[in-house]
């Protein structure tokens, strides 16, 4: 499920609030992109080539895959459906995918739910 009021990504909470979203007792960890965000969003300076994004994206996506803020990143992501770079392991592409097919799921579910609603069950 989306959390809409997840308005600001991981990386940039500070760590009060990750504690209380994370909930726990122990010393939080920063989400992994806070370590080298150009490794999930590219260079600034520099352009680099496809064969080299293909390796920066490779190596994000595994860092993604064990970062303590995956989940929230992906809600974040699904919110604001970024442009570029990599989030919880994903293309911009993806999650724009991803929340499209979401959303054509949930409108046919309420129109099926709708019908059935006016059906009598015997």
């Amino acid at each position: 499920m989306v959390r809409p009021d997840l308005s600001i990504h991981p990386a940039r909470m500070s760590l009060a609030e990750i504690e209380t979203l994370w909930g726990g007792d122990a010393d939080p960890l920063l989400p992994e992109c806070t370590y080298d965000p150009e490794l999930h969003t590219g260079p600034r300076l520099t352009v680099e080539t496809s064969a080299e994004r293909a390796a920066r994206e490779a190596v994000a996506r595994e860092v993604c895959a064990t970062c303590p803020a995956r989940l929230l990143c992906d809600q974040y992501a699904l919110n604001t459906r970024p442009t570029f770079g990599i989030w919880a392991g994903r293309t911009a592409a993806e999650i724009d995918t991803h929340a499209q097919i979401s959303e054509l799921y949930e409108a046919m579910r309420s129109r099926a739910a709708q019908r059935l609603s006016g059906l009598e069950v015997a």
